[in-house]
């Protein structure tokens, strides 16, 4: 039959794909996922494993609030990591260099000892930052002039502040980009009479009126005291002095505690057995008055260099994470600067292509990664959602609409930055939701995929043809629209899933990228003759030749390969 081509030059990732998953995505935890890769339907279909950060010590938005990078022992062992080794599975794990949680040691150590803690400029402090910059408010936090935020990118509404009470009873602001959330413990009439000269029946009457109120999610502050008046101030500082957080706070790139932070951490990532690691908001890290608050530059381009020299201590390939439009050229940029890319393009690419049978927008794209010889991670669907804001620039503004129109249409949620109209971010739907849940399209798509420049990065749940779950959005409750592409699996689902022809198909698809030697970032690829509904690909290497034929008005297609004898070593025809 065919080889695979071990033939990879150190420090470079082979191109073969790699599966996409949540520790627990399959079964309870990363062991789960082992035994499905080690079943016969899955042998040689994967070189590579993106294990998504709840791998890690994590608190929020499913793994990317990060408290250290110690193995979750809920979800992964060494053992497990050990047991991919020996399957010859190489890693992709994330580093969220922007931030860390509230929980993390150094931000409790500055919960604990304020001023006098050893990292106390590990994180921003908001008005440290913002100095000679504008006014202080009543609040306690300075408002910076107009001048000097007109142009800035904030990923919420308002400033991207957290109040947080020292051990002396000082607020002091912190910056926090993503989410946060404060939470006040609710009171026992003990608590009152221990703290406040008050009699027992009272504070029984005092401990409901402030347990309703934080009930109807009202802060201290806001809590109607008035027949209460001669406790009111102890009661407010009672409650804000035991407050609770929950958050991702920004780290402070200017802090030495900070490198050696990012040092300590690539290093330990590396020994988990990564040859990939994923620089989760890296675009965030620069920060300066007047700047745009998103890939400053040249600070972020010096940052990365940075991080890069760190990382190739250890023989790590970095890819940077970040949306933006295509128009901008940010893509280009990273690639030319030699960084590994993630191509947010092809997913919405794809769908237009199929559901329009034109591929004008898809060869566009294809003849400018071979042209420009970038090196791509690639994917269909994610852990986050299908990404439209990166295609302005690439087709018409009209074309991204119908295509969110028609993803909505199919049960997708649309989601906007800081809830504004026209501003294209992503829809949220499981790619084979997207393309109407027909199974002859996704297989087309992942064919489309699985022949595109780069690595083919496969999201677990596209594999088995996973629909919306809407189940789960009603579940996860406000925000939670990222919850409709995250379904769980169970061992019966994978069982019954591998008696379908859908993920079989698939299966074999991947084993056949994986192993023949017809692809690689260096291999040759023709453009041969096309017609807007016709999408002719080649592959050739090392004597080798794969050919994709495919007819996008009928959604079939053909493969046909040859090995270095020009004898037939795969061929596949879609029904």
């Amino acid at each position: 039959m065919y080889n695979k081509d071990d033939n990879v030059p150190k420090n470079h990732i082979g191109s073969g794909p790699m599966i996409n998953a949540y520790p627990d995505s399959i079964g309870e935890k990363l062991e789960d996922i082992i035994r499905l890769l080690k079943m016969p339907e899955f042998e040689n279909a994967f070189d590579s494993f993106y294990i998504l950060p709840s791998i890690y010590n994590t608190d929020l938005d499913r793994g990317f609030s990060v408290i250290d990078y110690e193995l979750n022992e809920n979800f992964a062992t060494v053992e497990d990591l050990n047991e991919l080794k020996k399957l010859g599975i190489k890693l992709k794990l994330d580093f969220v260099l922007n931030h860390s949680s509230v929980l993390s040691k150094q931000f409790q150590d500055i919960l604990k000892n304020g001023e006098n803690s050893k990292y106390k400029d590990f994180f921003i402090d908001w008005n440290k930052f913002w100095d000679g910059c504008g006014q202080m408010t009543e609040e306690g936090y300075i408002q910076p002039d107009a001048r000097y935020i007109k142009d800035m990118f904030f990923r919420k509404p308002g400033l991207p502040i957290l109040n947080v009470r020292m051990p002396d009873g000082k607020e002091v602001p912190y910056w926090n980009t993503f989410y946060q959330e404060v939470r006040y413990e609710k009171v026992d009439p003990l608590d009152l009479v221990g703290s406040m000269d008050i009699q027992y029946l009272t504070a029984v009457k005092l401990a409901k009126v402030i347990n309703d109120s934080l009930e109807e999610g009202k802060k201290p502050s806001e809590i109607d005291l008035s027949q209460f008046a001669p406790f009111r101030d102890k009661v407010i500082d009672l409650l804000e002095s035991r407050r609770k957080y929950l958050g991702q706070m920004d780290l402070n790139i200017k802090s030495p505690l900070v490198w050696e932070f990012y040092d300590e951490t690539l290093k330990k990532i590396s020994w988990y057995g990564a040859e990939i690691v994923r620089l989760d908001a890296f675009a965030y890290l620069s920060k300066e008055p007047g700047s745009k608050n998103f890939l400053n530059e040249p600070q972020t381009w010096e940052i990365l260099e940075r991080i890069k020299t760190l990382a190739d201590k250890y023989n790590l390939t970095l890819l940077p994470e970040i949306h933006s439009k295509y128009e901008e050229k940010i893509h280009e940029k990273l690639a030319q600067k030699g960084y590994l890319i993630y191509d947010f393009f092809l997913p919405g690419l794809i769908i237009d292509a199929i559901e329009r049978s034109n591929i004008k927008y898809l060869i566009r794209w294809i003849t400018e990664i071979r042209e420009k010889k970038y090196r791509a991670v690639n994917m269909l669907g994610c852990h986050d959602g299908i990404p439209l804001l990166d295609l302005k620039g690439l087709m018409p503004d009209e074309q991204i609409e119908s295509l969110i129109k028609l993803v909505v249409d199919r049960g997708g949620y649309v989601k906007d930055l800081h809830g504004a109209k026209n501003i294209y971010y992503q829809v949220n739907a499981t790619y084979y939701s997207a393309l109407g849940e027909d199974d002859r399209k996704l297989l087309l798509a992942r064919a489309i995929q699985l022949f595109m420049p780069g690595k083919p990065q496969v999201w677990y749940l596209d594999l088995f043809a996973g629909k919306n779950d809407y189940e789960a959005v009603k579940r996860a409750g406000q925000g939670g629209h990222k919850e409709i592409n995250r379904t769980n699996l169970t061992y019966e689902q994978v069982k019954n899933g591998l008696e379908k022809d859908i993920v079989l198909k698939q299966l074999s698809l991947l084993r056949f990228r994986n192993m023949f030697p017809a692809f690689g970032f260096d291999a040759h690829l023709e453009i041969l003759d096309t017609e807007p509904g016709v999408l002719n690909l080649r592959w050739k290497n090392n004597g080798c030749e794969a050919t994709l034929s495919a007819d996008l008005k009928n959604c079939s297609f053909s493969i046909e390969a040859l090995d270095n004898e020009g004898k037939t070593a795969y061929r596949f025809v879609s029904e």
